[in-house]
């Protein structure tokens, strides 16, 4: 496995496939929980990625128990003391983070592999798919510290997935949902037995098997598509998609390997 070039404190980014980068939040001894540094290392991870040409699905995972637990609580202690714009800083900090992961161009899974709490799950929500191993659990933790559940994208993300009665009850409960839960109510696409990174590496081959063009355009159709505010401004976005995507080399390669039977090998050009 080749390393990323560049060096964090609170994350590792590794090379582990042709196209797949693996990225691990770093800090076992606190279940992995986010601080500032980790804002602004994740912010500047995204940024690396978008440069990178080879690299065609993230995966996001924790390293030891946990896949994230949120906001450090050891360092909460400051934030009533901060002022008003202080705390806008921060909290604008942390959002610019996990929108860089969600911006991404390319897909992005979470391979959720333990707690997913307050920012963890917000984390976990902004990834394109998510998938759960056994030890998974998911909770709105905001409000068993007296804050909102309305915290980076939670609310917009989250209704979305499972409509808005039921992240309703898990954002005023606080309540522990768990993997076979969160499956059923959709807010990951499947929980397995086994070592959810290599299930997320199996689906991830299944993307890179695809046209980079194709799946690109079709995440930034997807994610606009949730914002858009009718069906006529949604096709506008796909025809303008499809229509680049008919002048690129990719699309008459795939032409000619089903004619021919055989895989295609794309350019992402």
């Amino acid at each position: 496995m080749k390393t990323l070039e560049e060096q964090f404190e609170t994350l590792l980014a590794e090379r582990v496939r042709p196209g797949v980068v693996v990225v691990t939040l770093n800090r076992p001894d606190r279940y992995n929980a986010m601080t500032n540094t980790m804002f602004v290392e994740l912010e500047r991870l995204a940024w690396g990625l978008e440069t990178e040409d080879d690299c065609r699905v993230v995966i996001l995972t924790g390293s030891g128990k946990a896949f994230c637990s949120g906001y450090d609580l050891a360092d909460a202690d400051a934030l009533p003391s901060l002022g008003a714009l202080g705390m806008l800083d921060q909290q604008e900090r942390a959002a610019r983070a996990l929108s860089a992961i969600r911006g991404l161009r390319v897909p992005v899974i979470a391979a959720v592999n333990g707690p997913a709490a307050g920012g963890g799950l917000a984390l976990a929500l902004a990834a394109d798919i998510r998938l759960a191993g056994p030890a998974a659990k998911f909770n709105a933790a905001f409000v068993r510290i007296g804050l909102s559940a309305g915290d980076l994208g939670t609310s917009w993300l989250l209704t979305r997935l499972i409509g808005p009665a039921k992240t309703s009850e898990i954002c005023f409960t606080g309540r522990i949902v768990d993997a076979a839960e969160a499956a059923d109510l959709g807010i990951v696409n499947a929980a397995g037995d086994g070592d959810v990174v290599s299930d997320a590496l199996a689906l991830a081959e299944k993307i890179v098997a695809n046209s980079p063009g194709g799946v690109q355009l079709s995440k930034r159709a997807l994610q606009a598509n949730l914002e858009v505010g009718s069906y006529a401004a949604a096709l506008e976005l796909e025809n303008r998609g499809q229509a680049l995507l008919t002048r690129s080399p990719d699309m008459a390669e795939a032409l000619s390997a089903f004619k021919e039977k055989r895989p295609p090998v794309f350019q992402g050009k």
